[in-house]
């Protein structure tokens, strides 16, 4: 953020200014912006605050990357990334007239991903439902991926939905990922959001078990109805479109204003 301009000197300076030198608007402009960028830091990340590991990883994320930054090969050893698999390991989520399961649906689009980012140098790892390490997790951001009703509800019941982790520490970074999430997936599969977002959603179980400062967030990736087609025969572009989210919120990329309605 940039310091607003210091005002002019005044034409009367008082005697005791005359001896000394005046400072250069510019130096004074650096030393604000710098102290204030150092008291910020500093109640916001405090030692007792979090835990080393999430202090590493949050250090990373603080840090300004250049949108190509992210290449094939390159190691990201601090930063690790948690993908949950909604249903999986527990029960088959909603179940289609075919005998499709959302379950299967779902660890189809997490492995996916959990390919893609791993393939990037990051540490990633595939979450059941209720994983026994999801109890104190901690990673940079953990996303839960999801999907909708295979009964018709109406032509409207089509796209996809993104809540943050109300429980988060930092608000700021949650809505940050949901809103990196939002717009990564809808360009890279063209679908609609839809805004039903329900308590199940922003309350969902795995945010009240893993750490507070893992910065978390659900996303249904479409309506297992009238999105089925994307889902299972574009299965991996729905993938590209979630880890292009993730990876939004980790290289801190800039995100397209929302339209007003």
């Amino acid at each position: 953020m940039e310091t607003p301009s210091q005002p002019p000197f005044p034409q009367s300076t008082p005697r005791s200014e005359l001896r000394r030198k005046p400072r250069s608007p510019r130096v004074i402009q650096t030393a604000l912006a710098a102290a204030i960028l150092v008291a910020t830091l500093f109640v916001a990340f405090t030692p007792n605050s979090l835990s080393g590991g999430l202090n590493n990883q949050l250090a990373v994320l603080l840090t300004k990357q250049p949108n190509d930054a992210v290449l094939p090969g390159t190691p990201h050893p601090l930063v690790k990334i948690g993908i949950v698999a909604g249903h999986w390991g527990n029960d088959s989520g909603t179940v289609c007239e075919n005998g499709a399961t959302e379950a299967d649906v779902n660890l189809k689009i997490a492995t996916l991903v959990q390919q893609k980012l791993s393939a990037l140098g990051f540490e990633t790892d595939l979450l059941k439902e209720f994983d026994s390490r999801l109890s104190g997790y901690q990673s940079a951001v953990l996303v839960s991926i999801h999907n909708d009703s295979c009964d018709y509800i109406n032509d409207q019941a089509t796209g996809f939905k993104v809540a943050a982790a109300m429980s988060s520490r930092d608000l700021n970074l949650a809505n940050r990922l949901e809103g990196c999430l939002r717009d990564r997936y809808q360009r890279t599969t063209n679908m609609p959001l839809h805004e039903s977002v329900t308590n199940d959603m922003t309350l969902y179980h795995a945010f009240n078990e893993i750490d507070p400062g893992t910065t978390a967030g659900i996303i249904e990736t479409g309506f297992m109805k009238l999105d089925y087609d994307i889902l299972t025969n574009k299965t991996d572009l729905v993938a590209t479109g979630v880890a292009n989210g993730i990876l939004c919120f980790i290289n801190n990329e800039n995100i397209a204003p929302t339209p007003a309605p």
